[in-house]
Parts: C-alpha cells; structure tokens; sequence
C-alpha cells in the first residue's frame, strides 16, 4: 500500500493555511486601514498649481498611502496636499503604525509558534525521504541502541531516516560526524501516518528497526509494518516475554530481548567457552577490538536482584545446573532457590549468601550506583571472584570500565550487536546456530584459526550469492561448467599465490547442503550463498575476483586478458595471425 501521492502536498497547504488562519485578523486590519485611508484620501480637497479645487483619484490615493504606510515617503504628489489632506494623512499615518505594530506582534508570535514549527519541520522531513533514492532503514528510537545502529550502519555505507519522540536527541543527530546525511523527526513513531511519511512504504525502505524504550510502541510500529509493509524485514526490541509473544502473532520477523540473549549467551558461556568468545568476536562492534574475558567458573553464584534481568539469569544458570544463591529486598516468587533478604550494597547480605566461597557474582538491578557498589564491595571480600554487572546507562561506560569488571551487560550494545548481524549478512544467523551446537574442541579451534589469521579486531562478516547479478563473472563460468573450487577464489587479483585475508565460515546451497567452514578444494555451484569473514579491504577484493572476468581469468589461469575494446580486438587479431603462420 503506497501513501497518497498528494500526502506531501497537502501537508504544504495545511502550512499554508495554517499561517493564513493566524494573520487572518492582521490582514483584514490592514486591508481595512488602507482602504479607509484611499477613500478619505479621494474625499479630502486639495488645490493644484493654478489654486484651483483637486481631488486625487484612486490610483494616486493608493500610491501615497502604499509608501506613506511603509514610512519611506517620496513627497506629496502629484501638487503640494492641503491642510485638509495633510491632517487626513496624520490620522492615517498613526492608524497604518498601529495596524502595522498588529501584524508583526502576530507574526513573530506565530514563527515562535510551536505547532507551526513542527508543521515545517514535518513537510522538511517528508520532502528529504522522498528524495531518497539509496537503500535505507528506519530507525524508531534514537537512544543509545539507536545511535549506535546510525554510526554503524554510516559506517557500512547505509543511509537511515530516524523518528524519536525527544527533541533534544533529534538534535544531537547533526552533532554527529555521519557520513550522509540522515533525516530525522521528531515523532510518536508508533503513529501509522508517521511511519508511512518517514519513508515505510517508500521504495527504497529496505528495513524497519523498532528501537524505542516503551514496549507498546515498538508493537504498534511491529503491527503497522505488518500491515502496511509486510514484505520489509522488521527488528523489534522487546523486553518482555508477553510482547514478544504478541509481536510473534503478527509475523515480526526478529524479536530481540536483551536481557534474554544475555541469558542465552551466559548459559554458553558456562557451557562452551571458546563458542561464547567466538560468537562475541563476530558479532562485535565494526571498529573496535574484541576483550578477552576468562572463561565463567562452575560452582556456587550469587545473583543481586531477582527482576526482568534476574529472572533470566537464574533460568540459564538452572539450564547449566549451576548453584545460585538470590539476594533482594523482597522475597523472590521463586522459591525452589536460597534467597537472602537485602540488596547487596552491604557486606553483611553478601556474607549470609556466602560470599566468600562463591566463584561468581551477578549485579543485576535497575541502578547502576547499585550495581558498582555491590561489585566493588564483592570484590573486597572475594578477590577471585567472576563478576558480572548489568550497566543501565551508557552514559556511565566511564564508571563502568574504570571498574574493570569481567563481564559488563550493556543492553544498548545487546540490542545492537544482533541488529547489525541480522542487517548486514542474514546468513550469520543460522551459521551462529550451528555454532552452538557444536563442542569445546571444535569451536576452540575454529577461533585460534580465525584470531591467529585476521586478530582479535572485529571483523567484518558478509555473505555472497553466485548469481547472476552479484558474481557475473563467476556464474557465467559456471554454467558453462568449469569446476572452481573455493581455493582459486580467495587468492588476490593482484598477486595470485597469495591469499586474501579473509575465510568462508559457511556454505548454503539450495537442497539444504549447508558446510560449516568447507574445505578450500570444496567446488562452488550456481546458486551457492557464502558466509564470509576477513578484514577491511577483503570484502571488495573478493567482490572483484567473483564480478570481473579479468580478474578472474588471472585467477584460473595466471593470464591477463586484455582491457578494452581496442586491445581485445587487437589482442584476437594478433592470436589470428599466430595461428595461421603455424605449420
């Protein structure tokens, strides 16, 4: 369903006639006052050169009056005015000073008028997305999830239009560096007319990201997209179980619940370690350095507030069998666990819970003060205790790493870090499945080969279908039915007995045969997907060796073919003549 081709125009004229309704009453002031002013003019006898009787016609009435009124003043026309004219012009002289003192008050109070400013910020932004012809997501939310999915996607070379309800976050947008430029309003993002003028049914909409802190907002934006887009791909945050189950009914297609998958990537922290660190290294931030924390310990845990976050890391330490000992000002529903009544901050709750001969602890309430200070103090009593703590506010990421804890939960950087995933290669996901179900000796593995090979820096994750359209030169080969295996592929254009710096982590083909991290001598077919991963500058050097037949060519046979119309016709003609001086 496409928005009324006239939406953007008759916002214009709602401007419009916005504007007009507020100086309706100034106008008819001044049109009242200059007419009044003509018409006493016409009436009020004056004398010409020769002391005869005049009377000035309308015409040269309305010319006095119109620059008298703007108090420029070019004499009296078209003979000197008599006193009777003169003390008509005083009385319209003061009237047009009022009439005019009228009309500015009322326009300066309506440029400061808040619903108009909103109605021209609204026809800016309508008109800026419109003009978007590159692929773009709409970003609903610009927080601190919102923010970083803007710079990373700035960052990939994608656009974003964004809508958010605080106007001072809206304006931190042009403060950022970002590389194009990215529209923004500020909105209820959950209003379906909103959705549909920031770009939802626009052509170029490749995505919709549900970003927002209130949980029935992000389900409308889920069911509006539904509705009026069901064919985009839309990522919602939800932070309960009930939302989620909600947003399922409708067909979103990625739900994301940070506190959920921190509890899943917790329990495969416990479980396989080196699958954990793997998953962290992929599925990091572009641009920054993937930390190496020391593996979780098995024994006996303590957990500091039992809420939405507690909850779930109880269930993933259930899920491994690991002890867990609850502290919290309430008592727990869940009484299966030990519980201690307090909230942490103090040694005296974390001695009742056995601090002192627990492996690890988890500070997960709702305050960030409360959070350091419970780490800090458990900290004191047990030196080689694991600690996890749940950071709130990313505003406080300066506290936060001054503390140095093992693990620090940043919801923002969750939710992110599974957007961009999902965004930049949906093949990563299912790779990132089989990933957990494999064992500690395998994943150990696969990570020293990928860290030893490209480091520790995240690396960039793309995938790559042989078709037609993406690998032109590749494909064409292929289905000529030349064998090419993945080996010849991944070598540079520049210098062929040397590889680039990236590796195929997965292989999908349409009949379901899907290869985790295949052999070198693995041939590739039609239709194949790649899940790729190397390091910057890998990406395009690859994309030139499957799309160029030059490339290519270099690649199979160590030849360079000719450029250009005028070498290869020069280039055949020379091959003509070789042949035929042959005996």
């Amino acid at each position: 369903m496409q928005p009324p081709l006239n939406a953007p125009l008759a916002r214009h004229h709602s401007v419009f006639f916005m504007i007009m309704r507020r100086l309706r009453a100034p106008l008819i002031l001044l049109i009242v006052i200059v007419s009044i002013s003509v018409l006493g003019l016409t009436l009020t006898p004056g004398v010409d050169d020769e002391g005869r009787t005049h009377y000035l016609s309308f015409f040269h009435a309305f010319y006095f009056i119109s620059y008298t009124a703007t108090t420029i003043g070019f004499g009296e026309i078209p003979y000197a005015f008599s006193d009777q004219q003169r003390l008509w012009v005083l009385f319209c002289i003061y009237m047009s000073v009022i009439g005019w003192a009228y009309t500015l008050g009322t326009v300066f109070a309506l440029l400061a008028d808040r619903s108009l400013q909103q109605a021209i910020a609204m026809q800016r932004f309508v008109r800026n997305v419109r003009r978007l012809g590159e692929p773009f997501y709409l970003v609903c939310g610009y927080g601190e999830t919102g923010r970083l999915i803007c710079q990373a996607l700035d960052r990939q070379g994608l656009r974003a239009v964004v809508i958010e309800k605080d106007e001072s976050k809206v304006g931190e947008i042009d403060l950022h560096s970002y590389a194009a430029d990215v529209p923004a309003i500020a909105a209820d993002a959950s209003n379906p007319e909103t959705l549909q003028y920031a770009g939802l049914t626009h052509p170029s909409c490749i995505g919709i990201i549900a970003l927002t802190n209130d949980d029935s907002a992000n389900l409308a934006i889920s069911i509006a997209a539904r509705l009026l887009a069901p064919r985009l791909p839309t990522l919602a945050r939800a932070e309960t179980r009930d939302t989620a189950a909600n947003m399922a009914s409708f067909g979103t297609r990625h739900i994301i619940n940070p506190f959920e998958k921190f509890g899943d990537t917790l329990a495969l922290a416990l479980h396989t370690p080196a699958a954990w660190k793997l998953l962290g290294w992929l599925t990091g931030l572009p641009g920054t350095t993937f930390e190496r924390h020391r593996d979780p310990p098995r024994g006996h845990w303590i957990l500091c507030g039992h809420g939405r976050f507690g909850r779930l890391m109880v269930d993933a330490m259930d899920a491994e069998s690991v002890p867990v000992t609850i502290i919290d000002r309430r008592p727990p529903e869940d009484i299966s666990h030990r519980w201690v009544q307090g909230d942490g901050t103090g040694a005296a709750a974390l001695e009742e819970a056995g601090i002192r001969e627990a492996v690890g602890i988890v500070a997960g309430t709702s305050s960030d003060v409360d959070n350091l200070s419970i780490a800090v103090t458990a900290r004191e009593l047990n030196r080689k205790l694991f600690v996890i703590v749940r950071q709130n506010h990313y505003t406080n990421r300066a506290l936060f790493q001054a503390y140095s804890s093992d693990i620090t939960v940043v919801p923002s950087e969750i939710i992110a870090h599974e957007c961009l995933a999902i965004l930049s290669t949906p093949l990563l996901t299912p790779f990132l499945d089989q990933i957990r179900q494999m064992d500690e000796e395998w994943c150990a593995w696969l990570l020293e080969r990928m860290t030893r090979r490209l480091g520790w820096d995240v690396p960039e994750v793309w995938s790559e279908r042989i078709n037609l359209s993406r690998a032109p030169a590749l494909y064409r080969r292929l289905m000529r039915g030349e064998t090419i295996t993945l080996d010849r592929l991944l070598r540079s254009h520049a210098n062929r007995h040397e590889f680039l710096a990236c590796e195929v982590l997965f292989l999908d083909r349409d009949d379901d045969d899907h290869l985790m991290v295949p052999l070198g001598s693995t041939p590739v077919r039609p239709g194949d997907e790649l899940l790729l991963v190397g390091r910057p500058g890998a990406r395009a050097s690859f994309g030139l060796n499957i799309a160029n037949e030059h490339a290519l060519n270099y690649l199979l046979t160590g030849e360079d073919l000719p450029g250009g119309w005028f070498w290869e016709k020069l280039s055949r003609k020379r091959q003509a003549r070789s042949t035929r001086q042959l005996p």
